[in-house]
């Protein structure tokens, strides 16, 4: 079989979208988040990836269309992991968070009532999470079985605790309250969950680099960062839904016609939850660049030594990836 060479100029790496404004972003997440992506079969998938790899050493088959290359780079990025280039399983994938997402939400806000179904829907919610940071770990940082146990106890331990605890404290608040305890016990949960899951980055640090991907070192201030931006990001992914949703169906609950449709109040939100995680995946993850900065002054003392003693004031900031 005959190869083409790529046409001139054209690097398949490079996002579509200028990366350093958020709406460049919103439309690079958006593409890659795009759960219709869920649904390709896997040859499909592993065609794609054959393709980006190929555009990568500078060869394609004859005729392939800049179109066509940048559909196979939508479904490698959507489905394979950018550091180890491995397939990612289904449900770790950003692109699987909105269907996923939208059915756990849903059910963890119909829901809410009961301590058994708190406790339930929270397990799942949290099982689910550990998934998602698993399979979107930075790939330079192994973690161990172990700490993956340890994180995913640790998590679902302080989400029931606070579900549960805030159940039982706004059995006498108004109603509306009791609605959003879902909301506050996926952000403790996150809070908890993310940091223990890439607990290795923030003991041992993460490769930071200047302006032309030089490695100067390992930083546990950039790790520090690059987490609390991922935790915010999270949070900010959940809020719409699980504060303006609760609100939305304590007004339409009132309605004579809701009362006879109980039983389609959590289908219901459901589809809702979906509405707003469509827009709020990409967007929580556009919120802050995928490379992430840190200025000189603000890394360890022992770091920023060695970077002026060999570089002088040539590096201003550092640079790293902070995952997802």
């Amino acid at each position: 079989s005959k190869m083409a060479t790529v046409p001139l100029g054209f690097n398949i790496d490079t996002p579509r979208w200028d990366q350093s404004t958020f709406v460049g972003r919103l439309k690079h997440f958006l593409n890659i988040t795009d759960p219709r992506t869920v649904l390709v079969p896997e040859e499909e998938l592993d065609h794609a990836k054959a393709l980006v790899e190929g555009c990568r050493v500078g060869l394609v088959p004859p005729g392939s269309s800049q179109e066509q290359l940048l559909y196979a780079k939508k479904l490698y990025d959507s489905a394979f992991h950018p550091d180890s280039g491995e397939k990612m399983n289904l449900i770790g994938r950003m692109s699987f968070q909105v269907p996923g997402g939208m059915a756990i939400t849903g059910c963890m806000l119909q829901f809410y009532r009961t301590v058994p179904a708190v406790v339930f829907w929270q397990w799942v919610n949290q099982s689910f999470n550990a998934i998602v940071n698993y399979t979107n770990r930075n790939a330079a940082s192994p973690i161990s079985l172990r700490q993956i146990g340890v994180a995913y106890v640790t998590a679902t331990g302080a989400a029931l605790a606070t579900a549960v605890g805030l159940n039982l404290y706004t059995k006498r608040a108004p109603p509306l309250l009791a609605r959003w305890v879902p909301f506050a016990a996926v952000a403790a949960a996150n809070c908890v969950n993310i940091p223990m899951m890439r607990q290795q980055e923030i003991i041992n640090g993460i490769t930071v680099t200047d302006g032309d991907n030089n490695e100067l070192g390992c930083s546990r201030r950039a790790a520090v960062k690059g987490i609390a931006q991922v935790v915010v990001s999270r949070i900010t992914m959940a809020a719409p839904g699980m504060i303006i949703l609760p609100i939305i169906m304590e007004r339409l609950e009132k309605f004579t016609f809701m009362q006879r449709i109980k039983v389609l109040h959590g289908p219901l939100q459901v589809l809702l939850c979906g509405g707003f995680l469509l827009f709020m995946v990409p967007a929580a993850c556009a919120l802050f660049p995928q490379r992430c900065s840190l200025a000189l002054a603000d890394l360890e003392v022992e770091l920023r030594d060695s970077i002026v003693a060999k570089h002088g004031d040539k590096v201003p900031y550092v640079y790293f990836n902070k995952g997802l």
